[in-house]
């Protein structure tokens, strides 16, 4: 087994081909421990070069919502009264230390997306 870490893209266009070519091989076999070991290598090479940056805390909670069939009003227990809910859900009011972790610990939410740092909108004036 000759591998090596994928440096350049065409490395891991040719693992990628490889991957492809070695999907099917039977389970213990060679083959399939390299499949293994070209899936983990092209993984790292990914992870570095393609990083996928952590959700918005809010589109994350409307994405949540939405998969899991919640209104606002399911949100209460977390975020708290309705107006509060609606300020969140529009960036008027940032999520406090005390609201991500209701949402932590009722809906299983991680900590880490929750507070990363979002802009809020300007407050619209009357």
């Amino acid at each position: 087994m000759d591998l090596k870490p994928i440096r350049t893209e065409a490395e891991h266009a040719e693992a990628l081909a490889d991957i492809e070519r070695l999907w099917d091989a039977p389970e213990g076999s060679p083959e399939a421990d390299r499949l293994e070991v070209l899936a983990m290598l092209v993984e790292a090479y990914e992870k570095a070069h393609f990083p996928i940056p952590a959700p918005d805390p809010v589109s994350f909670l409307e994405y949540v919502m939405d998969a899991r069939g919640l209104t606002r009003k399911d949100m209460e227990p977390y975020i708290g009264p309705r107006g509060r809910v609606a300020d969140i859900l529009n960036r008027t009011r940032p999520l406090s230390v005390a609201m991500i972790r209701r949402l932590c610990a009722g809906l299983n939410l991680p900590a880490d997306v929750l507070i990363q740092p979002y802009p809020l909108r300007e407050a619209e004036t009357a």
